[in-house]
């Protein structure tokens, strides 16, 4: 039986899926057995459409709630449309943190790197790793606390030690300042019932785009 749509989390990422419930499906199924490629056709757009709508809106309030800008949390959400044959539709939410960086307008001050609402002091805003530049501290810095840098692992020679990636090389050990979003996981059981709503609304819209041309068609 399908229960319409839900999500299901993991450690690292949050899959929403979109796809009818058994009562919604009962609406249309005299129709799909007329006209069953029209009925399935209006079933893959409707839940296609969905899926925008919620990475849209997802990634809004997101944004909003964390102090990222839109952009950045957009990048975290990949839709997987409907495929031939099925009844399903994916939007998986990437939960690893996200680099400060790419939360907004980065921009270096006397004290540190501002970027949004957040403040990371004794920081700097310069390309060390990789082709573009990120928020970067020392860790023997007297203003480097780890809960702004989470996921940066820093060598034991520093004294200090959060457990996960290294961002270092032999001259300075360096933290790079990222964004925790796993706050996010409360957002996704309002959205995944929020998306049946949408869902039942837009297939209803579909269905009677695919009826009145059955009916035109066949008129006369």
């Amino acid at each position: 039986m399908s229960i319409g749509s839900f999500y299901k989390t993991s450690a690292s990422s949050g899959p929403i899926t979109i796809q009818p419930s058994t009562a919604d499906l009962k609406a249309f199924t005299d129709f799909a057995q007329l006209v069953p490629k029209a009925a399935a056709n209006a079933q893959r757009r409707a839940i296609n459409k969905t899926l925008g709508w919620l990475r849209t809106h997802l990634a809004r309030e997101v944004g909003r709630k964390e102090g990222i800008a839109m952009r950045a949390v957009r990048q975290r959400l990949r839709a997987y449309s409907v495929k031939a044959g099925s009844t399903q539709g994916k939007l998986w939410f990437g939960l690893n943190p996200i680099e400060a960086s790419r939360t907004g307008r980065a921009r270096q001050t006397a004290s540190g790197v501002s970027v949004g609402r957040r403040r990371y002091k004794g920081a700097f805003y310069k390309k060390v790793y990789g082709n573009r530049p990120d928020i970067w501290i020392r860790t023997a810095s007297k203003q480097f606390n780890a809960r702004d840098y989470p996921e940066s692992d820093i060598s034991a020679a520093a004294g200090v030690s959060s457990g996960w990636i290294a961002e270092n090389d032999n001259r300075f050990p360096l933290a790079k300042a990222k964004v925790a979003i796993e706050d996010a996981r409360s957002l996704f059981d309002s959205w995944a019932r929020r998306a049946d709503e949408r869902l039942l609304l837009i297939l209803k819209q579909e269905l009677n785009f695919e009826l009145q041309k059955y009916l035109r068609r066949n008129a006369g």
